[in-house]
């Protein structure tokens, strides 16, 4: 089993939520964080002072999947997530070791 780790922009979950939907996974946990990159932030001005955004508002997504879906789900991400430009974000693979659905004691492949 693997966990499949996913930054991605905010504005672009719906995408990826439906690329995931369309091949089959129905689970993902979505957490709202900020962080940066080689962006490393930028620049705003509100009420007419300048000041620096370091850290930009990111949505992280998590899909544990079997050792045989991992290609589809990152294909499925990265066609979701992708607009071209700097901050799309970043995909990570993770080995997941144990897996438990907590109502029905299933473990492994089974709980996913």
């Amino acid at each position: 089993m693997k966990l499949v780790v996913a930054i991605i922009q905010p504005h672009r979950l719906d995408s990826v939520r439906e690329k995931l939907t369309a091949i089959a996974i129905a689970g993902l946990t979505v957490t709202e964080v900020r962080g940066y990159g080689r962006q490393k932030g930028h620049t705003e001005i509100y009420r007419g002072a300048e000041y620096q955004i370091a850290f930009l508002p990111k949505l992280k997504l998590e899909v544990a999947v079997p050792d045989s879906r991992v290609d589809d789900v990152v294909s499925a991400i990265t066609e979701g997530s992708r607009t071209g430009k700097i901050g799309d974000g970043k995909i990570f693979v993770i080995d997941l070791e144990q897996a438990l659905r907590v109502r029905t004691g299933e473990t492994g492949d089974n709980a996913l």
